[in-house]
């Protein structure tokens, strides 16, 4: 009896110990056992999605090689000094005061130097040619022969830069030579109505519009006013154009 008081003594702290470790063991545990959670995972893309895509960045490489390229040649096309350019042309003149404008045909060649970027200065010759047509005069003289030769210099500005095409502006002032004459014998041409022959003042502004056949090479047309003064008279309606080719060559 008095084994079984001592044995209890004892075995009441030790149930009191277990009962205060078993669920701090039991915590200890599961939170030891709780895997890890599984990771977010990125969704397959879609076959469909993925050719999309390839498409696109192929196309972004191939528009960069080509937007590379076109400025590779602008470079090459625009960097050259100096440009050449010849070929023949058309105006409508009037030859006198009281008379009709007429069709005249022209040849047309200049020089240009590119001094500063898009800035050139540029030298022209020009000749024009054509009939003029007298009303009934004492002469019998109906359909005399004239010409004008004219040299003018100036500015020349190229607004636009492309890989196939250049638009640009060229003002250029100088002297025309007229020469009116009525008949082969060079009887005055004043006498039937014409302006009188001599050297007067001229103005020219137009427009010339390359297509670029190469770097070196371009067709030009250009629309353009001439003004001249014959006979100390502003001619301001003589409009026409020129047509050529363009060769540049050096290099800035």
């Amino acid at each position: 009896m008095h084994h079984s008081k001592r044995f209890g003594c004892h075995a009441y702290p030790l149930l009191f110990l277990i009962t205060l470790a078993v669920p701090g063991l039991m915590a200890q545990n599961s939170t030891g056992s709780v895997s890890p959670e599984p990771q977010a995972q990125t969704a397959p893309e879609n076959p469909q999605q993925n050719q999309i895509r390839l498409a696109q960045e192929a196309q972004a490489r191939v528009h960069a090689r080509r937007e590379q390229r076109k400025r590779r040649i602008v470079e090459d096309t625009y960097s050259h000094k100096f440009e050449v350019y010849g070929g023949g042309g058309y105006t409508r003149f009037r030859p006198g005061a009281s008379l009709q404008h007429i069709n005249e045909s022209a040849w047309n060649g200049g020089f240009t130097d590119y001094l500063w970027g898009r800035l050139g200065l540029t030298a022209d010759l020009r000749g024009y040619y054509g009939n003029a047509f007298i009303p009934p005069n004492p002469y019998n003289i109906f359909k005399p022969s004239i010409s004008q030769y004219t040299f003018m210099a100036g500015p020349q500005y190229r607004f636009v830069r492309r890989e196939h095409w250049a638009i640009g502006g060229q003002v250029l002032v100088g002297a025309a030579k007229g020469n009116f004459y009525a008949n082969s014998a060079e009887f005055p041409g004043t006498l039937v109505g014409l302006w009188s022959k001599g050297t007067d003042v001229s103005f020219a502004a137009t427009v010339p519009i390359d297509y670029n056949i190469s770097p070196g090479l371009a067709f030009r047309i250009q629309p353009g006013y001439w003004l001249t003064t014959f006979g100390s008279t502003t001619q301001v309606k003589n409009l026409g154009w020129n047509a050529g080719l363009v060769y540049r060559f050096g290099r800035r």
